[in-house]
């Protein structure tokens, strides 16, 4: 084989696909339906410093499930891990622990509907919705039983999955989140300035309409803020990756719009999740948390909910743990799967 031509095979039972890499230009071959190559801006090939080598190893695909098209980030070998980010993030926010992941699992990094190269629906976005999303599109690539990461938002949905489905995925982890409907509400007017500083966006994103209209425009100063204020100090998060989160959510209204109606769907969620209380889950789960974030709060609502939880505070980390502190992240997340991988390999 000459020196500058390679190829390599990603299998599942129904699809091959096929990878000839010359150079810089990357060819996909897909064999079976269901997943379309995705390019443009928000995929591995447009996106900002993203880790030397990253794009020999992970792919960006457009995937159908639950009449949606889905973006997802994959590569990697070994069982399936699914990733799933929150708030006004995407699959980008865990490109610092892909790479090290896809080792030992088949990494799935997925904007959710509404976020990024994702379709963008009117509606959809309670905890019952967005769970079956995430179920469908692991079903699409051939997935029934899998492990999972969740952050923020996507704390919510890991829940919700874990409670709905939990034969379905052997161990998740979920982080930096309070779960609408599990805890009492925060007071609307706290006493705690910290708190009220660290929660406010909730009502103002839950608000009908005003948000969007105040919000368009000044993307920068809204985003900027919450980036600047919720990570453990203002440069935590990188300008670049700051720059480029805001940047999806200017050049699509629809993604705007979409990033609020996660917190208008709290009218939904809350009641779906009171009722997942009634069983409480009792798979492995890990909490993570910042330590100049959500703290303790995370293991303490979990495990009002659950029976085998571990947990890990990562110290000097704020709101967004694997951009701030990844390699702290990491270290807990292997050391949490490796037992789903040692399982998958026996």
């Amino acid at each position: 084989m000459p020196p500058d031509k390679k190829h390599f095979l990603s299998w599942r039972p129904d699809i091959c696909v096929v990878h000839h890499i010359f150079g810089d230009c990357q060819m996909s071959v897909v064999e079976g339906s269901g997943r379309t190559r995705a390019g443009g801006f928000g995929s591995v090939h447009d996106v900002p410093q993203l880790p030397a080598g990253f794009t020999a190893f992970f792919e960006s695909w457009l995937i159908d499930a639950n009449g949606l098209r889905l973006h997802a980030v994959i590569g990697g070998n070994g069982p399936p891990l699914l990733l799933l980010a929150g708030w006004p993030q995407n699959w980008f926010a865990w490109r610092h622990l892909m790479m090290p992941l896809a080792e030992r699992f088949t990494v799935v990094a997925v904007d959710p509907r509404g976020v990024g190269l994702s379709d963008k629906p009117t509606a959809g976005y309670d905890s019952d919705t967005l769970a079956s999303d995430m179920f469908a599109l692991m079903s699409a690539l051939g997935h029934d039983r899998f492990a999972m990461v969740g952050h923020d938002i996507g704390m919510w949905t890991g829940y919700g999955m874990a409670a709905d489905q939990p034969d379905r995925i052997a161990r998740i982890a979920l982080g930096e989140a309070i779960i609408p409907g599990l805890s009492p509400s925060p007071p609307l007017l706290s006493d705690d300035r910290w708190l009220s500083d660290f929660l406010w966006h909730f009502n103002f994103n839950r608000a009908l309409d005003i948000n969007e209209r105040l919000v368009e425009g000044r993307e920068e100063i809204y985003f900027g803020h919450q980036f600047a204020t919720k990570a453990g100090t203002p440069e935590a998060v990188a300008a670049d990756a700051r720059a480029f989160y805001i940047e999806q959510l200017k050049r699509d209204p629809e993604a705007l719009r979409a990033s609020f109606d996660y917190y208008r769907a709290i009218d939904q969620s809350i009641p779906q999740n009171r009722g997942r209380m009634a069983r409480k889950l009792t798979l492995p789960i890990l909490s993570f948390a910042g330590a100049l974030a959500c703290g303790d709060s995370v293991e303490k609502e979990l495990r009002s909910v659950a029976t085998d939880v571990q947990s890990v505070i990562i110290a000097g980390s704020g709101h967004y743990p694997a951009e701030e502190k990844p390699a702290e992240l990491l270290a807990a997340l292997q050391q949490f799967l490796a037992p789903y991988a040692a399982s998958r390999l026996a």
